[in-house]
């Protein structure tokens, strides 16, 4: 690929699998998330936008898998992009591949962490119900989380294979003890005509039919990190079949660990109305005490679901930190030489992390002057992921996809088709995920909820 090989190739498949799985986070993303769904159409919302967003990711990732087959390197859609293009066009689309995924990127981890920091300090109002965190409070916590995950990347870099295997066993877990304590516990159980066909948008200000598709961005913020761990390909053996193959089976393990998480929460989904009037923007630590009748029992799930917030937000700044020293290793970041610098000591690019880690923090300062902006970072990160993913494909697409006809993760005959719908979806998700969840959009939690 014309690259010097720097990094050592210690991560498994299975530790992959792990690294995207840890991204997705799923029971994190989609808790975090829950105020955009339970605004914009309730129980149709939650379970058939996830249904829906989760076919279309694994045709996505699918995509991505057979073009990285073809090209396994860390410098994953932009180099894609640059491959696929021809001579005259490869740096203007590798350029605008690069900036979107390396955006998308940061902006991904800053929103895990500061939504995982509003998480943890809405585990205070189970026991103090008028207690609401003010920015510093929040900006704080959001700090105190990224130095949690960039101490684990510096000083736990080796134990990362471990790291991103126990993240699926964690998440697994914590999905099944959840599941029974819920449909065990709760005092009243909701109808299965609730669950699966109930739809209110009346609280989203949006037209009814409108507000199912502006609600699938919980669906879709949750399902963007598969394409990140592109990003770790020069750290794996054989990554042009390793790599892709996690990429599609993480997808579709997310998808099924969203439905089994989903379905039990709307089963003993409480009073609507007062879940959407927590003041933090985060409702599940209240669901959670509401249903098991105690703060305790409450805490007690939402401390496995900050377990996954933890594996989230390492997950992602490894993924970011290598985003980040493979597009500075081809000239593209000021400062390039710094940035693409592997440390002797640690076998990893040490200050591509500390980069990717002072950007999130400083883009947490945006909170201190407006919360609606902040929040909006859910729509940036999910939009700059997608149409960083949509490019390749799209040139892949107008050239015939001559270029990946050999790959060993071939879509065949399927291709063309696969590609154009993905193509599809991410145009409509870049019009969607522009607009605020409800109506009025100067409301804090108008866009995208709380992450």
């Amino acid at each position: 690929m014309g690259y010097k090989a720097e990094l050592p190739r210690n991560l498994s498949m299975l530790s992959v699998l792990g690294l995207s799985f840890a991204i997705m986070a799923t029971p994190f993303g989609l808790g975090a998330t829950f105020f955009v769904s339970l605004t914009d159409g309730q129980s149709v919302t939650v379970i058939w936008g996830w249904v829906l967003v989760s076919l279309i990711s694994i045709a996505i990732a699918a995509s991505l898998a057979e073009i990285c087959a073809v090209y396994p390197t860390a410098g994953g859609v932009y180099y894609w992009s640059a491959m696929l293009s021809t001579k005259k066009w490869a740096p203007i689309a590798s350029w605008v591949t690069g900036w979107l995924t390396l955006v998308g990127n940061w902006t991904v981890t800053t929103s895990i962490n500061f939504s995982g920091a509003q998480m943890i300090l809405s585990a205070i109002t189970l026991w103090k119900e008028d207690f609401v965190p003010n920015a510093y409070q929040t900006v704080l916590m959001f700090w105190a989380v990224m130095l949690v995950c960039f101490l684990v990347n510096i000083f736990g870099a080796k134990y990362l294979d471990l790291i991103n295997k126990a993240c699926i066993y964690w998440t697994s877990g914590s999905v099944l003890i959840i599941l029974i304590t819920l449909l065990s516990m709760a005092p009243t159980k909701r109808s299965g005509a609730y669950v699966f066909a109930h739809y209110e948008a009346s609280a989203s200000g949006w037209p009814s039919g409108w507000a199912f598709f502006v609600g699938l961005l919980q669906a879709a913020y949750t399902l963007t990190g598969y394409g990140m761990v592109a990003a770790m390909c020069e750290e794996v053996q054989e990554p042009e079949r390793e790599v892709p193959k996690a990429m599609v089976v993480s997808v579709v393990a997310a998808g099924v660990t969203g439905v089994i998480f989903l379905v039990p929460i709307l089963f003993v989904l409480p009073d609507v109305q007062v879940l959407l009037a927590v003041a933090s923007g985060q409702p599940l630590g209240l669901l959670f005490k509401l249903v098991t009748g105690s703060a305790a029992g409450g805490f007690g799930l939402l401390f496995l679901i900050l377990g996954v917030l933890f594996f989230a937000g390492v997950g992602a700044l490894t993924a970011s930190s290598r985003c980040t020293y493979a597009f500075a290793r081809d000239g593209a970041i000021p400062g390039s030489r710094i940035w693409s610098r592997v440390d002797k000591r640690f076998d990893f690019p040490l200050w591509g992390l500390v980069l990717s880690t002072v950007i999130d923090c400083l883009l947490g300062l945006i909170y201190f002057g407006s919360t609606a902006a902040f929040n909006s970072f859910t729509g940036v990160a999910t939009i700059c992921l997608g149409t960083s993913y949509g490019i390749p494909i799209l040139i892949s697409l107008l050239r015939g996809r001559k270029m990946v006809k050999n790959s060993s993760f071939s879509l065949g005959r399927f291709g063309f088709a696969i590609n154009c719908l993905t193509i599809v979806w991410l145009l409509l998700a870049t019009v969607l995920f522009c607009m605020p969840v409800a109506l009025p959009a100067s409301h804090p939690s108008a866009w995208c909820g709380t992450s």
